[in-house]
């Protein structure tokens, strides 16, 4: 029976420990030195914008097509082993093109995505006012709806995840400290107490921007250069729900995202995000409040009920994005015929989630 350790257990460390687990033969244990759904994945808002995107071929396609369509069987799959309901909104992602916006090109997109088997919309500002009046059209003549994209709650998906590998035979340890491996380019051991002495065969390294920390005293190539860029939101409360509650997409314009909170009945809360905030020469990132109060001026131009919203709560959080190369990094760690790399994954780790996994599957199987 192989023994594979994972690193980290974020959204992109529970996916690929679930999908091994549905793998017979195989034995996979989790490590993190922190509690499950902790970093970058606490702080996403589990916006899959897969179909909307305008990646068409490649890689960077075949990854968001593969994972949308995961996510149409695993979500269920996982509230049935679990027997809980994970929350996640099916009502599509709605994008507002302002004054300007080149429709050619969501034409050609629309077209491109039909002949995939994919559904794209563009609506004119009339059919976009009938089924969002909370939207101001005024500037807004035409928007896009993706009605096959959707949005999860990135926390409970990932504890979902968990338990549902622990109910298949993972061993997650969780608060481990600082992690010490004797690395050769044939064999790995582990040397943490709950394993110690148990032959590792492979490990896979998918722990965002703690995953080079985690390998100490490695020649780590320059291609594996991860910085973080900060993310910061706001959870809103109103009297009622925005326009009409039984249609509660997720509304984007100018990069910023209006996320019904799906907890409340009928929804009156919202996610609004998120910042996009580099770090300084000394790769140091502060969040600053005037950048999350633009992301909440942005939204209420767009919708202007918001201004009314009651601010609960703020957050922020880290993104693993590679220096001058794409997100994310999935392959073997140089020089080592066991480690695998699953991180880099950017402002997409949730929606690529499970076709990392199936790419970390694959690499495994080929040795």
């Amino acid at each position: 029976m192989s023994h594979i350790v994972v690193i980290g257990c974020g959204v992109v460390g529970a996916m690929i420990a679930y999908e091994l687990s549905l793998i017979p033969g195989l034995n996979v244990t989790v490590l993190d030195k922190q509690p499950p759904a902790q970093g970058s994945t606490a702080a996403a808002l589990g916006v899959l914008m897969g179909i909307i995107s305008h990646k068409t071929k490649g890689r960077a396609w075949q990854m968001r097509s593969h994972s949308i369509e995961r996510y149409t069987t695993l979500i269920p799959e996982l509230e049935a082993l679990n027997r809980r309901t994970i929350p996640h909104n099916q009502q599509g992602i709605l994008k507002l093109c302002p004054v300007g916006e080149d429709l050619a090109k969501w034409e050609k997109l629309a077209a491109t995505r039909s002949q995939q088997g994919w559904q794209l919309e563009i609506w004119d500002s009339a059919k976009l006012k009938a089924n969002c009046p909370q939207i101001d059209c005024q500037d807004i003549p035409t928007a896009i709806y993706s009605p096959q994209d959707i949005q999860v709650d990135p926390v409970a998906l990932t504890l979902a995840l968990v338990d549902a590998a622990k109910s298949r035979g993972v061993t997650f340890d969780f608060d481990v400290p600082a992690l010490q491996y004797d690395l050769t380019t044939t064999k790995l051991h582990h040397a943490v107490k709950s394993v110690q002495g148990k032959s590792v065969d492979w490990l896979v390294v998918a722990a965002g921007l703690g995953s080079l920390q985690s390998l100490p005293n490695l020649q780590i190539p320059p291609l594996l250069d991860l910085r973080p860029v900060l993310g910061q939101a706001i959870h809103v409360r109103l009297p009622n729900c925005l326009g009409n509650q039984d249609f509660q997409p997720v509304v984007t314009g100018n990069d910023v995202h209006i996320v019904p909170c799906l907890t409340t009945r009928p929804v009156t809360e919202y996610w609004i995000g998120a910042t996009v905030e580099f770090p300084l020469e000394s790769g140091i990132v502060v969040p600053e409040a005037e950048k999350l109060e633009e992301v909440r001026q942005s939204a209420i131009a767009f919708c202007p009920t918001l201004a009314t919203a009651t601010t609960i709560k703020t957050w922020s959080g880290l993104r693993p994005r590679p220096e001058a190369r794409p997100a994310p990094i999935i392959e073997p760690l140089e020089g080592f015929s066991n480690v695998l790399l699953a991180t880099g994954h950017y402002r997409n780790g949730v929606l690529l989630a499970p076709a990392t996994a199936q790419r970390i599957i694959k690499l495994l199987e080929s040795g």
